[in-house]
């Protein structure tokens, strides 16, 4: 509580699982509170965004977030404190858990579950306090994520032509793309959805996803002739476009089991990592060899990322393939 204003401080990942995630709750509760403020974050930085956010008394709603292995334990500890000064603390995601704690064993109120979409479990949180139309934006999350395959998704799109579902969900995923780090944008993007509006209706996302569509596409070509493979990895270095994407490509087009897109900046090396195989599971591997090279890892099974020190990022090929072998 802040000079008698009633704030909940709301954060999530910034790509459309998180951005739908987002919204919903925001439509839920716009109501319920005098003032919600908007954040995004990652699992690298959720520990010193929430420290530098949120003061005594703030409600804080966390979505579609991993949580690092490398800032649990602070993470914690923190959460401990802002509850003590009388903060409510929740947390929706569908990440797997780390490997030395189970979500539901932490000081705050857990949704959580795998296999299926933040938005979906979101939406699901709130029902009681949404319009049933915001379904659809639940649906645009999980097509985003590629969580489209669970039994409340597929009942769902028999309400709604599933064409212009995915229509709509590809310009919010592509707009977003060329949206990376455009923040107050991204704000801007959660309360239009959250008004129920499409997101095709945003006439600046729809000229960013037409552009990005086109940039995907040289992406593309770019990576034919500049994927480098080191044993069961295929991967790229400063990509002219979306790493997710890249990583994605890189692994196709060189026929590997892992694909990776890295980033520079700085002294650190920023991954995403793809595979498309069912015995490789990404996050075991990346939670447990990331620490060894003083990085951070994580995510999904077939979809995680990874930041750690360039100057140990061959050591971390090493150990990543040693670890799909």
């Amino acid at each position: 509580m802040i000079f008698g204003m009633e704030r909940l401080v709301l954060i999530s990942h910034g790509d459309a699982d998180g951005i739908c995630s987002a919204s919903l709750a925001y439509s839920a509760l716009s109501g319920k509170y005098d003032k919600i403020l908007i954040y995004f974050s990652h699992p690298a930085g959720l520990y010193q965004d929430i420290k530098d956010i949120t003061v005594g008394g703030d409600d804080i709603l966390i979505m579609d977030i991993a949580l690092s292995e490398k800032h649990l334990n602070d993470l914690i500890d923190l959460f401990d404190d802002l509850r003590s000064r009388g903060s409510k603390i929740t947390y929706i995601d569908h990440h797997p858990e780390p490997l030395s704690i189970k979500v539901n064993q932490m000081p705050i109120k857990v949704i959580h579950k795998l296999d299926v979409s933040t938005s979906e479990l979101t939406f699901k949180y709130f029902s009681s306090s949404l319009d049933r139309d915001m379904s659809r934006v639940a649906l645009y999350g999980a097509i985003c994520d590629y969580m489209d395959y669970t039994d409340w998704v597929k009942r769902e799109l028999e309400n709604w032509d599933r064409r212009m579902i995915y229509f709509e969900a590809g310009v919010l995923s592509q707009g977003l793309e060329g949206s990376r780090k455009m923040y107050d944008f991204k704000r801007h993007i959660v309360k239009h959805l959250a008004d129920g509006k499409l997101p095709s209706s945003l006439s600046e996302l729809l000229v960013r996803a037409l552009i990005e569509a086109v940039n995907e596409e040289e992406l593309r070509k770019w990576i034919k002739s500049n994927v480098k493979v080191k044993g069961e990895i295929a991967y790229v270095m400063n990509p002219p476009g979306s790493i997710t994407r890249a990583a994605t490509y890189a692994r196709a087009i060189a026929d590997k089991a892992i694909g990776i897109a890295i980033e520079k900046r700085g002294n650190l090396a920023i991954m995403s990592l793809r595979t498309n195989r069912f015995d490789i599971d990404l996050n075991s591997i990346l939670r447990r060899i990331c620490p060894e090279v003083n990085g951070v890892g994580g995510g999904h099974k077939k979809a995680s990322g990874a930041r750690l020190p360039i100057k140990n990022l061959d050591i971390f090929f090493d150990k990543l393939n040693m670890a799909v072998k």
